[in-house]
């Protein structure tokens, strides 16, 4: 009678599993309210502004969520720390915001 051994298994689930743990031990930058509104600052920072200093939140949010990959909740709370701290003023509207003179002055 043969002994069989028993290998391994290596499934696709396995896989799966694996990478997901390796993710979630990875580093999450814009996590961090802090960090996530310096990218915004960074984002907005490079966006040619319109009349009166207006830059449309559009050009900033779009390069947030799918260039760099940030969650609306990051997001939304990088803009809510930029906001508290005086670096920008997002108009009534939500559809621009503006540099403050702190906010020019501590990132130009």
């Amino acid at each position: 009678m043969e002994s069989v051994i028993a290998l391994p298994r290596d499934t696709a689930a396995d896989r799966l599993r694996s990478k997901r743990d390796e993710i979630r031990q990875m580093p999450v930058p814009l996590s961090d309210p802090e960090t996530a509104a310096r990218k915004l600052i960074e984002i907005a920072n490079s966006v040619e502004a319109l009349q009166d200093g207006r830059i449309h939140i559009e050009k900033v949010n779009g390069p947030f969520l799918f260039e760099l990959k940030g969650t609306p909740d990051q997001y939304l709370a990088g803009l809510k720390h930029a906001i508290e701290h005086g670096w920008i003023v997002l108009h009534e509207s939500g559809t621009y915001l503006k540099f403050t003179q702190a906010g020019a002055d501590t990132f130009a």
